[in-house]
Parts: structure tokens; C-alpha cells; sequence
């Protein structure tokens, strides 16, 4: 199992954080990598990075992945987003025990690392396999941002009837989400 984790919204003061972890199983990670590069390519873009591109790339982009073999997990923070409130995110969201490894998006303050990592211990997960990557690297990275991004979205603005259209779509991948501490999925 691999996993990938992007958040958003965790620097603002007010509204809400997501944290998305998308688990892709080893055999099958060439081919959701495959299928990224290739909706990238149809849509005409060089990689997706959600704050980026329009409803309209944001919807295909995520249409057309919906079928690959992956699922996510997501928890939605309320802001302002605080160490122990990642912490206690990553204990419940992160159940997986054969973990090959952790991909988090690169541009992380160094805390973040660190509390993974205490989080990975505790629950008996090699330190050694979390890594850090970016994007461009890391296809499934995108797929994570795009989780992220979306489940941000749709929870702060419950009345973005795209966010609400694009959410209803994209929650078939959604394995567990938690709200608030509460478990909705």
C-alpha cells in the first residue's frame, strides 16, 4: 500500500482545513499514475493543482480518474488548523498497517514531518518509509489535491452547487471522512 497525503486550507485563520490521504495499492499504482498523466494530457494541462484550474478542468479531471483502484480518506479540520488536531487526524484516518510507504506533499513545515512520524511510531509503522515529494514527481500527489481541495470546498460552501455536483461524485471514493471529530462515512 502507498500513501499519499495532501491537505488545504491549513494555513487560513477562519473556515475549515481538509486533510486527504489517498491509499493506492502497490500493483496498481502504474496504472493510476498512468491514467493521471493521461486525463492531464486530454484536459491539456500540465499537472492539476486545484486552486488552479476551473470548475470545468476540476470536474473531468476527477470524472475521468473515478474508476482507477484507489480509495481516500479524508477529515475536515475546523481552522485555525493546530499540530494536535493534525495528530489526532492522522491516528484515526491512518488504519492501514502493511504501509510501503508515505508520500506527503513537499512543501511542508517541518512539525508536520515530525508529528507523522511520532504518529507512525506509536502505531508500530516504520518511520522509514514516510517521504516527502512533489507534485510533479508524484502523480498520485495530484490525486490527493484534488481530494483535498474538493472536500475543502464543498464543506466550507454548502450551497457551490459545483462543489455539491463534483462532491457527489468523488464520495464513492471516499472510504471514511471524518467532520469535526465525527465520522460521516
Amino acid at each position: 500500500m502507498l500513501i499519499f497525503v495532501d491537505e488545504s486550507g491549513i494555513h487560513k485563520k477562519t473556515g475549515k482545513s481538509s486533510v486527504a490521504l489517498v491509499y493506492v495499492m502497490v500493483e496498481d499504482i502504474e496504472n493510476v499514475e498512468k491514467a493521471i498523466l493521461k486525463a492531464e494530457k486530454v484536459l491539456r494541462i500540465t499537472s492539476f493543482h486545484w486552486p488552479r484550474h476551473i470548475w470545468k478542468i476540476r470536474f473531468n479531471f476527477i470524472k475521468m480518474l473515478i474508476k482507477e483502484n484507489f480509495t481516500v480518506e479524508a477529515a475536515i479540520i475546523r481552522n485555525p488548523f493546530s499540530e494536535n488536531s493534525f495528530e489526532r487526524t492522522i491516528e484515526h484516518l491512518l488504519i492501514e498497517k502493511k504501509v510501503k510507504k508515505i508520500i506527503l506533499d513537499g512543501k511542508k513545515p517541518k512539525w508536520y514531518a515530525l508529528r507523522l512520524k511520532k504518529v507512525l511510531r506509536d502505531r508500530g509503522i516504520s518511520v522509514k518509509k514516510i517521504r516527502t515529494g512533489n507534485d510533479e514527481s508524484f502523480p498520485c500527489l495530484r490525486l490527493a489535491d484534488a481530494y483535498a481541495g474538493l472536500i475543502r470546498t464543498y464543506w466550507d460552501d454548502k450551497k457551490n452547487q459545483k462543489a455539491k455536483e463534483l462532491y457527489e461524485l468523488a464520495n464513492n471514493k471516499i472510504t471514511t471522512q471524518l467532520v469535526g471529530g465525527q465520522d460521516t462515512g
